[in-house]
């Protein structure tokens, strides 16, 4: 079984642009909607992701926090493909960017689309209170806010949310 503890944050500035090494492009939907994830009808978001010319189901347990069960399979680019026609709810597309800090790698995803304007950090940790060097373009932690879940931003998108979700 896998574990992932990941913290997610607002990102405040560009200036981490300078020293990203590599930009993934990825495209992903959801097999299920934000609703029955919320309703506890299902106890996980079902999603698939395509990332340059690799694709992958992923299966992501619904605790809200750093802590989570991940599953990763691989599948054919093909496959994924013909899954995101099935998808429910819009479709996230995303520019992830990998920026080296402080002995930690960290994941700034640029939304594009419906959901162009947010850019949110995130990092992996051995554990959800170990210490990491903050960025000087590290925001808001949003670890525990359920509209930065990349399956809330595929049901209500950043370019719908009003003036009291993005404060």
């Amino acid at each position: 079984m896998g574990i992932e503890i990941e913290r997610k944050f607002l990102v405040t500035s560009d200036a981490w642009r300078g020293t990203a090494h590599r930009v993934v492009p990825m495209a992903q939907g959801y097999l299920n909607d934000l609703a029955v994830v919320q309703s506890g009808a299902q106890k996980a978001s079902v999603r698939v992701r395509i990332e340059d010319d690799v694709a992958f189901l992923n299966i992501k347990s619904r605790e809200l926090g750093a802590t989570r069960q991940e599953f990763e399979l691989p599948l054919p680019v093909d496959d994924a493909h013909a899954l995101l026609a099935l998808c429910v709810g819009g479709r996230i597309e995303k520019r992830r960017h990998l920026v080296h800090h402080g002995g930690h790698l960290w994941e700034v995803d640029e939304f594009l689309g419906d959901n162009a304007g947010l850019v949110v950090a995130e990092i992996e940790l051995e554990a959800a209170d170990a210490p990491f060097a903050r960025p000087d373009w590290l925001g808001t932690e949003v670890t525990d806010a359920p509209r930065y879940y990349n399956l809330a931003l595929a049901s209500h998108p950043f370019s719908r949310w009003d003036a009291s979700e993005r404060g």
